[in-house]
């Protein structure tokens, strides 16, 4: 079990443009199905997924202003940072220190004008705009059942389950996520017929039956990450990409618009799929550290960020938990995750933020990747301790 759970978990230059690739879009995949492409496919596909046959995207846009992100002092890690991003195959790497950006390199021909898919990374930006509901008054409290947002749920196992629930995978409804069985439920959500009327996921998820008492026991499941976002568009109105933009995108100042992928019934995949360039992930990364303030207005309620980012559900993992979408560390800091290498970490204690874009050789790798990864984090930390005692 615990096995399991870590493979879901583990789910000082300047700027500089890598080389362009000699790819080209005929070499692009056919298919949706990116647990099957090569190496070489997702290297290209990972950088213009909007451009992948069958995709299909919704734009954040981005305003007018830019959230500064100043060059400051280059850190010193003590490890060759190069030889790190060769190994987890790093399309892009930055770290922001203090509000300065401390290191900053590119490779995988990718560059600071691209953006890069980020899969479950987006889970932490869907329930960010949660808030951002409870906030603006669309969503009563997180103990609202998630059916009085989303009633095509009524009648199923989740009538009993709240949306604070919802949002720490402890609805105790049953689901599997294994990436390599074609057969789970990860696996299959998004290949079945369309029910004229009804979001996909709501038609998959009504389906699924109980296997312990709602809010009793922690599970990670996508598709209740893809439910978030259907109670976030029937509570606003919205789509997730206009919410996103309106709240977010464009008051703090992201760079460039965004891209969010659609599902088969037109609605964002929330659990995923976001494409950002990697400034604007740590710029993201920045908004949470700020405390959830764009533009002078805070976009979150007071209390929001303290639950959503401490540990709400244990998950086998010592040291670490599950808040609101994001992982959790008892050291005060927490990442949002995706496959293949995505990530966003915080450390507000050391002012901290990390984003990562990458093309890991599988798409979990806790014992490899994944730790090098977390002691990547663990040495930057280090780094800024070091400085700080220096000064």
């Amino acid at each position: 079990m615990r096995r399991l759970l870590a493979a879901v978990l583990l789910g000082t230059a300047a700027a500089c443009s890598a080389p362009a690739t000699t790819q080209t879009t005929d070499q692009l995949p056919k298919d949706l199905n990116v647990l099957f492409w090569t190496q070489d496919q997702r290297d290209l596909a990972f950088r213009t997924m909007e451009t992948v046959p069958k995709v299909v995207v919704n734009t954040i846009e981005a305003g007018d202003g830019v959230y500064p992100l100043p060059q400051g002092e280059p850190i010193d890690l003590g490890i060759d940072v190069d030889a790190h991003m060769a190994t987890q195959r790093n399309a892009g790497l930055i770290i922001v220190q203090d509000g300065k950006v401390r290191l900053e390199k590119y490779a995988l021909g990718y560059g600071a004008a691209g953006r890069w898919t980020s899969f479950s990374v987006a889970k932490s930006f869907t329930s960010t705009l949660v808030g951002a509901a409870v906030k603006d008054g669309y969503i009563k409290s997180l103990d609202d059942k998630v059916t009085a947002y989303i009633p095509g749920l009524k009648g199923s196992a989740y009538d009993d389950v709240s949306v604070r629930a919802l949002l720490t995978m402890t609805s105790g409804v049953k689901w599997n996520e294994d990436y390599t069985d074609p057969k789970s439920d990860v696996a299959q959500f998004n290949l079945q017929r369309p029910v004229a009327g009804e979001d996909i996921t709501v038609s998959y998820m009504k389906r699924l039956p109980r296997e312990a008492p709602a809010g009793s026991k922690w599970v990670y499941k996508t598709g209740e990450t893809n439910l978030i976002g259907v109670l976030v568009s029937s509570a606003t109105g919205k789509t997730l990409s206009e919410y996103l933009s309106e709240k977010v995108w464009k008051p703090f100042g992201m760079e460039q618009d965004a891209v969010w992928m659609l599902g088969p019934t037109g609605h964002e995949i929330s659990g995923c799929c976001i494409s950002a360039s990697l400034k604007d992930y740590a710029r993201f990364g920045q908004f949470i550290l700020n405390g959830g303030v764009a533009g002078g207005v805070k976009v979150l309620p007071d209390d929001w960020l303290a639950s959503a980012t401490t540990k709400q559900a244990g998950i086998d993992i010592p040291g670490r938990g599950y808040g609101y979408q994001w992982w959790t560390n008892d050291d005060g800091s927490f990442a949002a995750q995706g496959i293949f290498g995505q990530g966003i970490f915080i450390d507000p204690k050391r002012r901290l933020v990390i984003a990562s874009n990458g093309n890991w050789p599988t798409a979990t790798d806790p014992e490899g990747v994944g730790a090098a990864r977390e002691a990547f984090y663990k040495s930057v930390q280090a780094a800024v301790d070091r400085e700080a005692a220096n000064k």
